[in-house]
């Protein structure tokens, strides 16, 4: 199986589930803060879009990316007529991805498939493109995740994870571990890092 078929295959299988509980805290955090107003999102390694949509249908504008033209399809195709308006839509690497200033980052299950190096040069991207009062909310891989030991991805210690994001305040915050299968029913065991993170003060 190639690369853009086991995608292909993933995307089938997730589309129509929920959106991960990370993004919903994040919409849930910038609703409590007062009136609504026009919020922007970027949905980095967008899949097939479960997050993108949670967020047009809370109102928000959404620049969804991905590598995978697939991916892009699928998030076209699932988005509701009336809300096409408020998505844009982006074929890009991640590792390379100019992340333009918004009110949040959403990275679920993305950001570990890349190297160490494009990694944090990404994550120093994502970090640049908030402002004060700006939200991260990511999925990580921790160091006990059966892909630890594949150097073409990064999975972090979540004492790391913290120590990365000193400028924000620390939200939600969940460190958990199982041995389930994958979204394609393939046995691993899962180390999970999920946070959504506030920005406080200027890098």
């Amino acid at each position: 199986m190639t690369d853009s078929e086991y995608w292909a295959r993933y995307y089938a299988v997730t589309g129509e589930r929920p959106a991960w509980g990370t993004v919903r805290r994040a919409i849930e955090l910038f609703a409590a803060e007062g009136p609504p107003r026009q919020l922007t999102a970027v949905d980095l390694g967008c899949g097939a879009g479960r997050d993108t949509q949670e967020l047009l249908r809370a109102g928000w504008r959404v620049l969804a990316i991905d590598r995978e033209e697939a991916a892009i399809a699928a998030v076209e195709i699932a988005t509701e007529p009336h809300l096409r308006g408020a998505l844009d839509v982006r074929v890009a690497d991640l590792a390379d991805f100019d992340v333009p200033q918004c009110d949040l980052v959403n990275a679920s299950l993305s950001l570990p498939f890349l190297s160490p190096e494009p990694f944090w040069g990404t994550w120093r991207r994502i970090l640049a493109a908030l402002p004060v009062g700006g939200r991260f909310a990511a999925m990580l891989f921790g160091d006990h995740d059966g892909s630890a030991a594949d150097l073409s991805m990064t999975c972090l210690p979540p004492v790391e994870i913290r120590a990365r994001l000193g400028s924000f305040e620390i939200e939600h915050w969940v460190d958990s571990e199982e041995d389930t299968t994958t979204a394609l029913g393939e046995p691993h065991h899962f180390h999970l890092v999920e946070f959504v993170a506030r920005r406080t003060a200027s890098a």
